[in-house]
């Protein structure tokens, strides 16, 4: 970058960076974002006849378009530059002359931030996580970041080239310790060294390739148990030997390939523990709650899965003859009042699997009001740790021994992973989903005002601990870790902030760290299956969905009467426009209303479709839900849309959403998800898969959903009329030419099948699993060093955090 600033403040663009800066300054304002810099220099290009180039190309664009932040002290200038993705760096100008300039450290412009609130203080801890990245291999491109497995394995590879012998024996150590209820795996005690058993697993090879290749494990384990070879190699004779090959290639001639097959077989992951606390678990209609409902839905369908996937490994091990069965518990609280749902249920049978459970522990009574009670993700803090510990106990005496993998989902499920993970020495995984930080804007530097309603001071420190404690971490998108060149990944905004008056994050998260994995889940095939399945659709359920969406003035229909049902159309054969999403600004329903009242072709062409949780002010339990259902029912009279909208407001069942998105798919229709930011967007899958074309927000991880492809999928949602034109080119399109459409929703079926599965997902998640366990093995010094620094600032940090907000809840 200090090539480009100097060429930019010793030519005449320095005059034009100067009086930029000075309309900044005019605004009155002081801290500007990278939005309203770009739209500053539009401005003035605009107003001065700028050429296209200069805005786009010339040094001052290019050093526009860099830049993030914009500070205005009175006498600097301070730059917070991004010159490429995952990277910051810190620039000053002197506002008497801006040819003086220099780079600066990350905690400088801490303490300018904080002095733009006015809560500077000279002495505030700081937190670096950077010391414990020292001797551990990063990812060197950006391309590649959330490909740590891959990374790892050619790590690996490279190093057991380089110490052969070394590596051999390391192997070994990691395998002798595989065991199950203290039954040896793999390996017995009668080898020693890892050069031992390299010559039994040669001479095991030779023994296994005489037998017949379909011949049970059974019939030939005492030659191999003379070896010292134990049971976990395979069910067959060929099976066997085709993993005592894959172990004697990988020494021979270690390729990542040759690793990532012989883990993938290693039986290592037989319990596995799904943390998700707060999400009102269940199994019924009543599943989740609008702030957790996605999480939940993950949660249940990985846990089928992977029970499932883990009784095939098992099998294939040659295990199964030993009585070892797979064991899969979602982990959640259990709450007394459970308002006719199951969650005050000790013990629940997950559906579709033999055995995978949700336990729910309860809260201690700290306040029998409160604790009770559901609680808001905002507020659950102070009762994590006491709930970790009963959880324990609880797992412990569930599972019959130690969990081999534990998942943390959602900041306060990770902080309890992390917990249990440290107590019981086991290999942690790391699910986001969503984090709050960067949806909230400037929410670290407001802390203390926000802190009341939301207690982001807990909710970031907790999201600090669990991320970097975590052996490895998964995504659902490459923009969920650091975003695109334009604006900042979620983990990204980890990086480097303030929380003033509290403590100055210095390098809060490795982005290059290979424990980043882009693993994306799947969807519910059995409910969300394309249109034309037609042998798997419910004809009553067809018509009850149609009635419903469509024609019938019924007054209940699924439960839904007059007061759950909003619009009729006038004319239900034109081609439908669905959007389903809970009522939150986020979601932006609103905005697309907008969009479409806004449309007189859109209207010509199309109906609305919306399909939400609620229809009414008066159902609304908050501001946010009143003000965009008031939004939403003001613009449907602005424009005048009641005959050409129908808005069902009641929750639905899954299995009638999945007809929802095929009943539109029936009339050609189109799906549209109009969100101001989505991190995933779980709806998108299912309606690709349900075979619907889908336009989806630019903003966050759902843009990697798509495959753009010929037409134009990616929406800008704060841009009205361009996404009409793009709906509209579209229908244009499959107006001309009739197959149009069926190719669009072929294409992104396919994508789905391809892409986006649970039985990818699970495959993934379990050679994690595996790989980041051998790899904390070797480097278990590192690591724990870095869990005591982790430990500190729970103790320190934490823990009196959540003090404050129990204080709060004891009062009420």
């Amino acid at each position: 970058m200090y090539e480009l600033i100097q060429t930019v403040l010793s030519s005449d663009e320095k005059t034009i960076l100067r009086q930029l800066i000075s309309d900044l300054s005019a605004s009155g304002k002081r801290y500007f974002l990278r939005n309203e810099i770009l739209h500053a220099f539009a401005e003035y290009c605009h107003q001065y006849q700028k050429p296209a180039y200069f805005f786009h190309s010339s040094s001052l664009g290019t050093l526009i378009h860099y830049t993030h932040e914009i500070i205005l002290e009175e006498d600097d200038i301070w730059l917070l530059l991004r010159p490429r993705i995952g990277s910051q760096e810190v620039w000053r100008l002197l506002s008497a002359d801006t040819s003086n300039f220099d780079l600066q450290t990350p905690q400088v412009l801490l303490d300018v931030r904080d002095r733009f609130v006015n809560r500077y203080q000279s002495q505030i801890l700081e937190i670096n996580f950077h010391p414990f990245d020292r001797g551990i291999p990063s990812i060197d491109d950006p391309r590649n970041i959330g490909q740590g497995l891959a990374f790892l394995n050619r790590y690996l590879c490279s190093q057991v080239l380089s110490d052969r012998s070394y590596w051999l024996d390391v192997l070994f150590d990691a395998l002798h310790r595989l065991e199950y209820d203290h039954k040896q795996l793999l390996i017995g005690d009668r080898i020693k060294t890892g050069l031992q058993l390299y010559k039994q697993i040669k001479q095991a090879i030779k023994i296994i390739g005489e037998r017949p290749p379909e011949e049970p494990y059974e019939k030939f384990s005492e030659q191999l148990q003379t070896l010292g070879l134990e049971p976990g190699w395979g069910n067959t004779a060929s099976r066997v030997r085709e993993t005592l090959e894959l172990f004697d290639r990988l020494i021979e001639t270690p390729e990542p390939a040759i690793l990532e097959a012989f883990v993938d077989r290693v039986p290592a992951v037989f319990r596995v523990v799904l943390v998700s606390i707060h999400g009102w678990i269940t199994q019924d209609d009543a599943v989740g709650r609008p702030e957790t409902l996605g999480q939940v839905v993950y949660v249940l369908e990985q846990a089928q899965s992977l029970e499932n996937k883990l009784r095939s490994e098992i099998k294939l091990a040659g295990l199964d003859s030993l009585g070892i069965q797979p064991q899969v518990v979602i982990l959640t609280r259990l709450i007394p009042n459970c308002e006719g749902t199951q969650c005050n249920l000790r013990l629940e049978k997950i559906e579709r699997t033999e055995n995978a459970w949700i336990l729910r522990v309860p809260f201690r009574e700290f306040n029998p009001q409160v604790t009770q009670n559901w609680i808001s993700k905002y507020d659950i803090w102070p009762y994590l740790e006491t709930f970790a510990i009963d959880a324990e106990k609880q797992l412990l005496a569930q599972l019959g021994g130690s969990p081999d993998l534990i998942i943390g989902n959602y900041s306060d499920g990770n902080l309890v992973a992390f917990l249990l993970a440290r107590s019981l020495k086991v290999t942690q995984c790391n699910i986001a989903h969503s984090l709050e930080k960067p949806k909230h804007l400037f929410s670290n530097l407001y802390w203390q005002d926000l802190e009341e309603q939301y207690h982001f001071s807990a909710q970031f420190t907790a999201d600090l601990i669990s991320m970097n404690a975590a052996d490895f971490i998964l995504t659902s998108s490459y923009q969920e870790i650091v975003g695109t060149p334009d604006s900042l990944g979620q983990y990204e905004s980890y990086k480097m902030f303030s929380m003033p008056e509290l403590y100055h994050v210095v390098d809060g998260i490795n982005l290059l760290s290979s424990k980043f994995n882009f693993v994306p889940p799947g969807v519910d095939e059995n409910i969300f299956f394309p249109y034309n399945q037609k042998d798997k659709r419910d004809d009553n359920l067809m018509q009850k969905i149609n009635d419903l969406l469509f024609d019938s003035s019924d007054d209940h229909i699924f439960g839904c009467s007059d007061d759950h049902i909003f619009g009729h159309l006038e004319n239900p054969n034109k081609r439908p426009i669905c959007a389903i999403a809970h009522i939150t600004s986020v979601k932006n329903l609103s905005g697309l209303v907008e969009c479409f009242g806004r449309s007189q072709e859109l209207q010509k062409q199309c109906n609305l479709i919306l399909v939400t949780n609620k229809l009414h002010l008066s159902e609304a339990t908050n501001s946010e839900e009143a003000a965009e259902l008031e939004k939403i029912h003001n613009l449907i009279n602005q424009y005048n849309l009641h005959s050409q909208i129908r808005w069902v407001g009641i929750r639905l069942p899954k299995p009638e959403l999945g007809e929802i998105y095929r009943a539109i798919a029936d009339r050609q229709g189109i799906f549209v998800h109009f969100a101001s930011f989505e991190a995933f967007g779980r709806p998108i899958l299912e309606a690709m898969s349900s075979g619907l074309p889908t336009f989806a927000t630019q903003f966050g991880g759902a843009a990697e959903l798509i495959n753009d492809g010929e037409c134009k999928f990616h929406i800008n949602p704060t841009d009205l009329e361009g996404t009409a034109n793009q709906i509209l080119q579209f229908l244009d399109e499959c107006n001309t030419n009739p197959e149009h459409w069926y190719e669009i929703s072929e294409r992104v079926i396919q994508r789905v099948r391809n892409k986006y599965n649970w039985q990818m997902h699970t495959k993934q998640l379990l050679l994690l699993a595996k790989i980041y366990r051998f790899w904390d093995f070797v480097n278990k010094e590192n690591r724990e060093a870095l869990l005591r620094y982790v430990d500190t600032l729970y103790h320190l940090v934490f823990k009196p955090r959540t003090e404050k907000i129990l204080e709060e809840h004891m009062q009420r």
